[in-house]
């Protein structure tokens, strides 16, 4: 059965706040210019905002620049933050820190990301922008002069065996002359790219956080609306980046998560475990207490900031958003890099459109704020491989001392790249879930809305599934059964005797760690039926 084709000016793949920026900013030039441009946007999501996740807390600078009069037009940016709190946790104590001015949000506003990107998809199609959820960008077209010419959806109705069956339908071949991809972190497509074109060559490795978060509706005397809480210390140790969140917003919601920095040694070390872990601690626990936990999900991160910046242009198209690696780490922060990402390539799209072919999405990239914003904060993040204490200490004389102008780059370095031998790592003991503060995996991921179609390929592929027991499980016990936060990955005993991994991958949230973490890069995460995977709400 042949693809069906569909041909636009301009095909933007994934519609999270870059992607759907991107769309808004190209029609809004279209009409100044009194000219026709075909924008269509497809989502991998059931629906736009099914797959977005994020703390979070909004700087509105872009949206107030991409729609100037956003809280007329019903934005939900309801909360502002109005009391930010820093602390540093012991396993019974805490400190309250002076707040970082990175961390500062007077004037931002904690929000429900997901309802933002729904938002702002209606703002899209009022200006006629095609939007298709349910569309997963599964191959990369080329043209006859090797410039990338669209993506091609993905099959629908194939098995378990990659036989079509009687609901076989074939994808559908979205063709343009400019290609946006906008997949978000670590996207499928967007890796292919970095190969292909050599878009990471000559910088540093990306690195990535995990964050795990948890939605709760909480008892009326513990919602303190506007309240921005983050921790550094307890559970982790001091040789491992990261901290908790804690972000209080309307209708008695708050939401909770933990950020692990994929650069962790320790093998045991399961993220998902420790959000439930700091629960617990004296100085959060109450804040739960006699509450309700709405929705769960994860969703890896970019880290590597400035230094791992690709190169953003290829024949055929542009990278935009998280899925370039614009998130300021210091400010917890990257839908306003991510929606000025976007704009900055609509804008230079359309001049090419309009036949100057040598428009410089990089040049215009390094002429937007975005470039001084992220180039001021290099080096807080790379600090951190010293341990807590001494990257504290940098970080405090790189803000306040040396204003972000050092004349020095610290580098990273790949995260798959860092786990030690099991055998010299301190095994982790969690304590057992609760039910009612703390949780397991697998009911966190019922309420995360997660379904995959049953019959169909699994989209986690194993490059050589020997290493999955000979190198991971020999040397490192598997540590895929910890650092994935939906239990995926199991080690099984086979009838004789023998270990085998087993992948559950219908419970899979789309997270892409185990494409970053795995320590010999032996898994690749591919885009399953269009419309599979979680479908959060709120978050």
């Amino acid at each position: 059965m042949p693809r069906e084709t569909m041909t636009y000016d301009v095909l933007i793949v994934g519609a999270g706040p870059a992607g759907l920026a991107a769309a808004i900013r190209l029609k809004q030039l279209a009409a100044e210019a009194s000219r026709e441009v075909s924008v269509c946007v497809i989502e991998k999501g059931s629906e736009v905002g099914a797959h977005i996740l994020s703390g979070a807390v909004v700087e509105p600078r872009a949206l107030n620049e991409l729609i100037p009069d956003w809280r007329e037009r019903g934005a939900p940016l309801n909360t502002a933050a109005t009391d930010d709190r820093f602390l540093f946790l012991t396993r019974a104590n805490w400190v309250r820190l002076p707040t970082p001015p990175p961390m500062h949000n007077h004037g931002n506003y904690i929000v429900s990301l997901g309802n933002v990107t729904r938002w702002l998809a209606t703002q899209a199609e009022a200006l006629g922008v095609e939007i298709y959820p349910g569309f997963a960008g599964a191959e990369i077209l080329f043209g006859e002069n090797g410039a990338v010419a669209g993506v091609a959806t993905g099959a629908m109705g194939i098995d378990k065996q990659g036989q079509e069956t009687a609901n076989y339908q074939p994808g559908v071949e979205l063709r343009a002359a400019h290609t946006i991809f906008a997949e978000g972190c670590r996207g499928s497509l967007t890796k292919q790219l970095w190969g292909l074109f050599h878009l990471t060559d000559g910088v540093d490795p990306q690195t990535y956080g995990l964050g795990v978060k948890e939605l709760w509706e909480v008892t009326p005397e513990q919602h303190r609306p506007g309240r921005v809480v983050h921790t550094v210390g307890w559970p982790l140790d001091w040789r491992t980046y990261g901290g908790a969140f804690i972000y209080h917003f309307d209708n008695r919601q708050v939401a909770i998560g933990m950020v692990v920095g994929l650069d962790y040694r320790n093998p045991y070390l399961s993220p998902f475990e420790e959000l439930q872990r700091v629960k617990m601690h004296p100085a959060i626990r109450a804040v739960f207490e006699g509450g309700r936990r709405i929705c769960y999900g994860a969703r890896a991160m970019n880290e590597g900031g400035f230094q791992s910046i690709p190169k953003v242009d290829f024949p055929g198209g542009v990278v935009i958003g998280a899925a370039a690696g614009f998130m300021n780490v210091p400010k917890i922060k990257g839908s306003h890099t991510a929606i000025k990402s976007g704009m900055v390539a609509a804008e230079t799209i359309f001049r090419r459109l309009g036949g100057d072919a040598a428009a410089s999405y990089r040049q215009a990239l390094e002429a937007s704020w975005i470039w001084p914003e992220l180039h001021a904060v290099r080096n807080i993040r790379p600090a951190f491989r010293w341990g807590l204490p001494l990257a504290l200490l940098y970080s405090a004389i790189d803000t306040y001392v040396l204003a972000g102008q050092a004349p020095w780059t610290f580098h990273n370095h790949a995260d798959y790249a860092t786990l030690v031998n099991a055998r010299l790592a301190k095994r982790i003991v969690y304590p057992k879930a609760d039910g009612k503060l703390t949780f397991d995996r697998l009911s966190s991921v019922f309420i995360s809305n997660t379904n995959h179609e049953e019959n169909q390929p699994a989209h986690l592929h194993l490059r050589d599934p020997r290493l999955a027991i000979d190198v991971n499980y020999r040397l490192y016990d598997s540590p895929e059964q910890r650092y994935c936060p939906a239990g995926v990955y199991e080690i099984v005993q086979l009838a004789d005797g023998e270990p085998h991994l087993q992948i559950n991958a219908q419970n899979c949230v789309h997270c892409k760690t185990c494409d970053i973490k795995d320590p010999m890069q032996n898994i690749d995460w591919v885009v399953p039926e269009g419309g599979g995977g979680p479908v959060y709400q709120n978050m």
